[in-house]
């Protein structure tokens, strides 16, 4: 892994909620997920119910996009997603989360994974507190140069 990669996934061990836009019949979408984990081959796994319009729309076209983001750092991702039945890796990644969506748990019928295998990342950072980016925000207003970040784009 490189060091771009081991960043954008260091980053995004704190960024657990993303939005999912796919790009179905209707145009795009998009909609809050719980990412359930990120695998160091490029995929990220998400739980979902079967009957759902993201579903249908990832069936109709598997491109889909997925953005994160925290108080101080942003990651863009696009890729390949497919619907995935796989009860030993749905009971895996269960949790109590999953639950508040699924209440019949990973036997539910309705129950099933998306996989994203990511194709492209993109990913900025600005590191420090607080006091540390407002700093950066004022001295990019006060010199005309942009803020201080750590940027990046990576591919698998």
């Amino acid at each position: 892994m490189t060091d771009e990669q081991q960043k954008l996934v260091d980053l995004m061990n704190d960024m657990s909620i993303g939005m999912m836009t796919t790009y179905g019949a209707t145009g795009p979408r998009s909609v809050p997920m719980a990412r359930q984990q990120v695998e160091p081959s490029a995929e990220l796994w998400f739980i979902t119910a079967r009957d759902t319009e993201h579903v249908r729309d990832i069936e109709a076209d598997p491109q889909v996009s997925v953005t994160f983001s925290a108080r101080d750092s942003w990651v863009a991702l696009v890729g390949q997603a497919s619907v995935v039945d796989d009860q030993a890796k749905l009971k895996e990644l269960w949790n109590t989360f999953a639950e508040a969506w699924l209440p019949g748990g990973p036997e539910d019928p309705n129950a099933t994974l998306i996989k994203v295998d990511v194709e492209r990342g993109e990913y900025w950072d600005s590191p420090g507190s607080k006091a540390a980016s407002l700093l950066s925000f004022v001295k990019a207003k006060v010199t005309g140069d942009t803020l201080d970040a750590d940027h990046g784009t990576v591919t698998p």
